[in-house]
């Protein structure tokens, strides 16, 4: 059994979608050969959008080593100092905190590992795995949950600190020994923006989902009310405020030409379905759009004198499962790029939506969500801001659940490589090239 340094700021209890991936990775590479043992942050969620989620520890194997970081964290930075870090570059004490004392922690705790894998959410872990893979004299990958730089939902100051970014990041993935993105679009971004690393593996491991999550018969309901559920994540706040500097932000170069991030939130669909309850008042009180997550003001005002709305908070990720295959429809938004710019990312959510097997109303633009979408057989796909579109779907959905027809049939061979032990399996494979021959065979 070889060992893997695991380094992840975000793990069980702390929740969230990155909490899944890094989680999943630590409970099915022991099945592969590899033993992940964990350097992550304090065993409490610290208010930087890092909910508590006791469910996600369950999946934890008994015996994993789990060493955290005891110092205390930082405060957030506020007022100028903030300021300072988003103008001028400047170090935050949050990040010299987390670099010094996951490095402390992961020299203490990687005595005979094999290897370093970095889960680089927050990116400042990268500077933490290229000291501890040199200290350790070992290889170290680098995963990137989002594509940094090359993320078009990330807006920048000005063209200046997107740069500065660009190479920040390019620094740091000439320091891996291999590159883990999250996406097949991403991983293609990664090697057409740095063609020096044409030499080094640059793999796409997706998000997925765990067949054990949805093991046993759904949930059963004792209402009739048309229920559309999303979960994670609504940027409504962001959205906003890129939709007012927008237009500054391009002339500066700090944002992507064209993209629309309020798409990525309840907004749109909100306006659809005032429309349909309009079109058709007899259906007050009888849809309902469930949001699940941590809820903001921006969120909050946007749904406000919206009576089908039910905010649910953040739920554990067992709550959510549940919820999600409770729904008669499951809303997936995405931001809004022009037709055929391909999106790097594919939100999280999107592969436990696919698994529920239930029917969705997917407002995406192309990419590789869209392409899965497509495939699997369940989603009626739209472009993110055609409210026109969103109406019919929801309007065709009550009427297939009136009429008492079947929902889609969801093509399930689409969905296999997605499993949570099958990409568990992909990532065994780059460390197997790692530390010179796999530690396990695929086909076992």
């Amino acid at each position: 059994m070889r060992r893997v340094l695991f380094l992840a700021y975000h793990f069980p209890p702390v929740g969230g979608g990155g909490v899944q991936r890094n989680a999943k990775f630590v409970k099915y590479l022991p099945e592969l050969g590899y033993e992940p043992v964990v350097v992550t942050g304090p065993d409490a969620a610290d208010g930087r959008g890092t909910p508590t989620d006791g469910s996600l520890v369950d999946g934890i194997p008994a015996g994993i080593e789990v060493h955290r970081v005891a110092a205390p964290e930082p405060p957030a930075s506020a007022g100028w100092r903030d300021r300072g870090e988003r103008w001028l570059g400047l170090s935050s004490r949050w990040a010299s905190w987390w670099t010094e004392h996951a490095v402390e922690t992961g020299r203490r705790a990687g005595a005979g590992v094999d290897a370093v894998f970095a889960s680089l959410v927050p990116y400042e872990s990268a500077e933490a795995a290229i000291r501890l893979a040199r200290e350790l004299r070992k290889p170290w990958i680098a995963d990137l949950q989002d594509p940094w730089a090359l993320d078009e939902m990330w807006v920048y100051p000005t063209g200046a600190h997107r740069r500065l970014d660009l190479a920040r990041m390019r620094a740091v993935l000439r320091a891996a020994d291999a590159v883990v993105m999250n996406t097949t679009e991403a991983a293609e971004r990664v090697q057409r923006a740095f063609p020096e690393l044409s030499h080094k593996l640059v793999a796409a491991i997706p998000n997925g989902f765990d067949p054990d999550d949805f093991r046993g018969p759904g949930p059963t309901r004792p209402d009739d009310v048309f229920r559309i559920v999303h979960t994670g994540t609504l940027h409504t706040e962001r959205g906003l405020r890129h939709r007012h500097l927008a237009q500054v932000k391009r002339l500066l170069g700090g944002t992507a030409a064209q993209v629309d991030l309020l798409t990525r939130s309840h907004v749109y669909l909100l306006r659809a379905l005032d429309r349909l309850l309009a079109a058709e008042p007899t259906l007050a009180g009888r849809v309902e759009l469930h949001l699940a997550g941590v809820v903001s003001p921006g969120d909050r005002a946007a749904a406000d004198g919206s009576t089908f709305v039910r905010l649910r908070g953040y739920l554990p990720h067992r709550e959510t499962i549940g919820l999600l295959r409770s729904a008669d429809l499951l809303f997936l938004p995405m931001q809004d790029l022009p037709p055929g710019t391909r999106a790097t990312i594919t939100p999280g959510k999107t592969y436990e939506y696919v698994a529920s097997g239930r029917p969705i109303l997917a407002a995406v633009p192309d990419g590789d969500a869209r392409d899965l979408l497509a495939a699997a057989g369940t989603a009626r796909l739209c472009r993110p801001a055609d409210v026109d579109a969103m109406a019919q779907i929801v309007a065709a959905e009550l009427e297939r659940v009136r009429a008492g027809q079947p929902a889609p049939t969801l093509r399930r061979e689409a969905i296999r490589p997605y499993e949570r032990r099958n990409l568990s399996a992909d990532l065994a494979d780059v460390l197997g090239r790692l530390v010179r021959g796999p530690a396990h065979s695929r086909a076992a």
